[in-house]
């Protein structure tokens, strides 16, 4: 099983579908430890990918991927829209000129990663969205090195990233507008980490609806 540019834009529709779905919780989410517009930002930024992809018409995974990092970077406020944007253009170059196989998948979400971690400077367990991301490549690669598909890879990054953003619960945030709390930030899930759950969530399902059709 591989996957295309139509997954790839399929992702991004059910990632839409997702966000929009989880607004208010995400909304939610950020008022208790945040500026409380994670979820109408992310809404926001993504319902614009959606369009931009319909009028674009890409032909590559990378140039989905590359379509929808331009688009995050002008539509997405706060820090998400630095953070999600650079996500997905590193992970549009480490997606190549193909389709991905299951190594493809692990290396456009270390993409992602690296994107994020340049971007913002954080590690794991300060309590942002690379609690999220980190546990998802883990999963990735060691999925992929035991030779699992593209399908089943991304289920395993998801499955791990949904575990993540749960662990962020009991952390005391250090990076980010959250941090300023101090202990206040315990108790809370981070909303960025929710938010890659939701959309790795996305692509896992994304390549399922392939693999049925």
């Amino acid at each position: 099983m591989s996957l295309d540019a139509q997954w790839a834009q399929r992702w991004i529709e059910l990632s839409a579908s997702a966000v929009a779905e989880h607004r208010d919780y995400l909304v939610d989410l950020d008022r208790a430890i945040g500026d409380g517009d994670h979820g109408e930002n992310m809404d926001r930024g993504f319902r614009a990918a959606v369009e931009a992809l319909s009028e674009a018409q890409p032909g590559s995974v990378a140039e989905v991927l590359k379509t929808v990092a331009k688009t995050l970077m002008s539509t997405v406020g706060g820090a998400a829209g630095p953070l999600y944007g650079t996500a997905f253009l590193r992970a549009s170059k480490a997606a190549g000129g193909g389709d991905l196989d299951g190594g493809g998948v692990a290396a456009v979400i270390e993409g992602a990663l690296s994107g994020i971690q340049a971007r913002g400077k954080a590690t794991t367990g300060e309590k942002t969205m690379v609690d999220a991301w980190t546990p998802a490549l883990e999963a990735a690669r060691a999925t992929a090195e035991a030779g699992g598909d593209a399908g089943v890879v991304l289920e395993a990054a998801a499955t791990a990233a949904e575990a993540g953003a749960a662990a962020t619960e009991p952390l005391r945030a250090t990076k980010g507008r959250a941090s300023y709390l101090g202990e206040r930030s315990i108790g809370h899930l981070d909303p960025g980490a929710v938010s890659t759950s939701l959309i790795l969530r996305a692509a896992a399902r994304a390549a399922t609806e392939g693999q049925d059709a």
